[in-house]
C-alpha cells in the first residue's frame, strides 16, 4: 500500500469548515491541490508560447500606429502599412532579402513603393535589388535607374551621401550593382511627403554614423526609423572611411532628442527603432545620448592633456558602460574610443607644453 498521504478532497474539506477549521488554511490547501493537478495530472495547462528564437530569420511586430518592425535580417526594417502600399526603410542583408520579402508579405499584399535607406552599410542596403524589384512605382511611368531606362519597381530614396557610397565616378567598379542605387535623392536638411495617410519626414544628420545617415519620422504613428545612429546594443559605430564622427553623433542623438516628446511618467510616447536593438522611447535615447557624452568628454580631457591613444585605451574610459555596449560582433569598446580619439583635437595646450 502506498504511503503518500492523500489531499483533502473537497467534501472534506467543506465538513472542516463546518468544524471551524480556519478559512484561509483550507483556502490555501484548494489552491495547492488544484496547481498540483494542473502541473501533473490530466488538467496540466497549456504552455505559454515560446518567443521566436532571434535566429530563426525575420518575424515581425507592430511599433505603434501603422508601423511595424521586423527583426532578424540584418538590421531591424521598419515598415509602413497603408492602402496605398507599403513604406520599407531599410532592407537588411542580401543574404535575407527572400525572407524579409515574405515577412513584409505576412504585412500587406500590396507592393512595396518605397524603399528608404538611412545610410549605406550592407546590412542596411542589401537586400535593394530584390525588394525594390518586387514592388511598383505609385505612378504609372515606371521608375528611371541609370543605364536601365524606366522600370516597374520600388523607388528608393536616402540622401545623395548614400548614393555616391553606393554608386562610383565614371570608369570605376561600383560596390553594389545599378538596381541597388537610390533612384530619388535629396541634398538639403530633409525631405517631406505624404503618404497612407501621415506625414513622412526623412531627416539628414550630418557626418554622423556616415555622411549620408537619415533618420524617418513617421508623424502620424509617432514612430522613428533611427538607422544606426543609435543602438541598444553596442556603442556608436562611427565610420571614419564614409565620414563618420563624433561630434555629428552627438548632434545627431541631440537632433533625434529634439524630435521625441515622452508619454506620461517619461514611458512610452515617441518611439524610437534603433539600428539594431529593441524598441525604445526617450528615456531610452537619453541614456544613450548621455553614455556616449560621457565617454567623449573623457577622452577628450585626456587629449587636452597630451595622452597618446594607447594611454587612453588603458584608462578604459568605457569600463563602467561595457557591459552594455561592449560585446556587439564588429564593433567593440576599443574601435569606438579610437574612433572618438581620431575625431577630436587639444581644446588647449598640452599641460606638458605649458611653462
Amino acid at each position: 500500500m502506498s504511503t503518500a498521504r492523500r489531499r483533502p478532497g473537497l467534501k472534506t474539506l467543506a465538513r472542516k469548515i463546518g468544524r471551524g477549521v480556519a478559512p484561509l488554511a483550507i483556502a490555501a490547501a484548494v489552491l495547492s491541490g488544484a496547481l498540483s493537478a494542473r502541473v501533473a495530472g490530466n488538467g496540466q495547462a497549456p504552455a505559454a508560447p515560446a518567443s521566436p528564437p532571434r535566429d530563426a530569420g525575420p518575424y515581425t511586430m507592430n511599433v505603434q500606429g501603422s508601423v511595424h518592425v521586423i527583426v532578424g535580417a540584418g538590421a531591424n526594417v521598419v515598415v509602413q502599412v497603408g492602402d496605398l502600399g507599403p513604406i520599407v526603410v531599410d532592407t537588411g542583408t542580401a543574404a535575407r532579402a527572400d525572407a524579409l520579402l515574405a515577412s513584409i508579405r505576412t504585412l500587406t499584399a500590396r507592393p512595396v513603393r518605397y524603399i528608404i535607406n538611412t545610410h549605406s552599410h550592407a546590412d542596411h542596403v542589401g537586400g535593394n535589388e530584390k525588394i525594390g524589384a518586387a514592388g511598383l512605382p505609385t505612378s504609372g511611368r515606371g521608375v528611371a535607374q541609370v543605364g536601365a531606362g524606366l522600370g516597374a519597381r520600388a523607388e528608393i530614396i536616402a540622401h545623395e551621401q548614400t548614393l555616391n557610397r553606393l554608386s562610383a565616378p565614371a570608369g570605376a567598379q561600383a560596390p553594389t550593382p545599378v538596381s541597388a542605387w537610390p533612384t530619388q535623392t535629396f541634398s538639403g536638411a530633409r525631405k517631406d511627403f505624404f503618404y497612407n495617410g501621415e506625414a513622412v519626414q526623412v531627416i539628414h544628420l550630418a557626418a554622423a554614423h556616415t555622411d549620408g545617415d537619415s533618420v524617418v519620422f513617421f508623424r502620424r504613428s509617432d514612430v522613428i526609423a533611427a538607422g544606426d545612429v543609435f543602438s541598444t546594443v553596442s556603442y556608436p559605430m562611427i565610420d571614419l572611411t564614409r565620414g563618420g564622427s563624433i561630434t555629428g553623433v552627438l548632434a545627431g542623438l541631440n537632433q533625434l532628442l529634439d524630435l521625441v516628446v515622452s508619454g506620461e511618467k517619461t514611458e512610452g510616447g515617441t518611439m524610437i527603432v534603433p539600428g539594431h536593438g529593441r524598441i525604445s522611447d526617450e528615456a531610452d535615447l537619453v541614456e544613450y545620448r548621455d553614455m556616449t557624452t560621457i565617454i567623449r568628454d573623457r577622452v577628450q580631457d585626456m587629449v587636452n592633456r597630451g595622452l597618446t591613444l594607447a594611454q587612453v585605451q588603458a584608462a578604459r574610459p568605457t569600463m563602467e558602460f561595457d557591459g552594455l555596449y561592449g560585446n556587439a560582433p564588429g564593433w567593440s569598446a576599443s574601435q569606438f574610443v579610437e574612433a572618438i580619439y581620431s575625431g577630436l583635437k587639444p581644446a588647449t595646450a598640452p599641460r606638458s607644453a605649458r611653462r
